[in-house]
């Protein structure tokens, strides 16, 4: 894999702990700007796939003909926190669509934040689908999959026309023949990619005149999630912060197992991370550190991100976690 050390952990002056990691800048034109580490290493996405997840459900005017607003788009590219704005709006599309949360094919969850928890475990006394954090991602599978008539059962499986259209929208975007597909947390294909092609399919999304007929929704989704960013992600969420500090310009979505993208239009490419470890703490610090170091988005406020405060349970400062490259 050949990855590189790129966040340390400190505590009381001593390193504790590092993570390494891999990362790479690519333009839409397939040009790899820079690269820290060995990109041709293979990784599974995760829901740093939901951009890409959401064009090929929104693509052929599907969005217009479901009259989605820009929220429930933002929401289909979401991994939420359900805090209570996310919990309406998922039981809001669900009713729209005169569906029931059990036909939801993600798991039952707790929302993200504990205050939430609590008052979820008071209420309900049990998780529910409705808190997963690809809810939305979920309801827009449903929603599609009701407006063009397909099987509304195992839309999460692989020979679904959905999934399938899914698979051949990401070899197009990329360049690349999938050969394995993996199953995500949520239950929905996840394919093994090299990470440096997965830049290059969202940079794709970057450069989005060059989709020709999905321009426009493409332009839609990225505008969508940078002028909701809380509902992409959470009120407190990394992704959610650094997407409103980068003013409109990036998109920030984070994935499980250590993997970030950023979508930089005005750059037309895109940024992929792969921590080793699969470490999400370390994939926040090394976006964060990445684009600052790469002069994308001068923001002091990045430090925040970039160099972390480490606190016991007293909430003393007694290391941090930062950059290192």
């Amino acid at each position: 894999m050949n990855p590189i050390k790129m966040v340390e952990v400190t505590r009381n002056g001593e390193v504790e702990s590092i993570h390494y990691g891999t990362a790479v800048l690519v333009a839409s034109s397939g040009e790899i700007l820079q690269e820290w580490g060995n990109s041709d290493i293979l990784i599974y996405p995760r829901s740093a796939l939901k951009p890409i997840q959401s064009l090929n459900l929104y693509k052929d005017g599907i969005a217009e003909g479901l009259n989605l607003s820009d929220e429930f788009v933002a929401l289909t590219t979401a991994s939420h926190h359900s805090e209570s704005f996310h919990q309406k709006m998922i039981i809001e599309w669900l009713e729209k669509i005169k569906l029931k949360e059990d036909n939801l094919c993600c798991g039952p969850d707790w929302p993200w934040n504990i205050d939430d928890k609590f008052k979820a475990n008071l209420k309900y006394k049990k998780r529910r689908k409705i808190f997963h954090n690809c809810s939305g991602k979920h309801c827009g599978h449903l929603a599609v999959s009701k407006y063009k008539d397909l099987p509304i059962k195992n839309y999460n499986q692989n020979n679904h026309p959905i999934q399938k259209d899914l698979i051949n929208l990401i070899e197009n975007l990329s360049s690349y023949k999938i050969k394995h597909i993996g199953i995500d947390g949520c239950t929905l294909p996840n394919p093994l990619i090299p990470l440096k092609k997965f830049a290059l399919a969202a940079a794709q999304i970057a450069d989005y005149n060059k989709l020709n007929e999905n321009s426009a929704i493409a332009k839609r989704i990225f505008e969508s999630c940078t002028k909701f960013p809380e509902i992409t992600g959470g009120t407190n969420s990394v992704n959610c912060f650094l997407t409103k500090l980068s003013k409109g310009k990036i998109f920030f979505k984070n994935g499980a197992e250590g993997v970030f993208v950023a979508i930089i239009p005005e750059k037309k490419s895109a940024l992929a991370v792969k921590i080793a470890d699969g470490t999400s703490r370390a994939a926040e610090v090394a976006i964060a550190g990445l684009i600052s170091e790469l002069k994308i988005l001068n923001d002091n406020s990045i430090e925040q991100i970039k160099v972390r405060p480490l606190k016991n349970s007293a909430d003393q400062i007694i290391g941090d976690i930062k950059f290192l490259i």
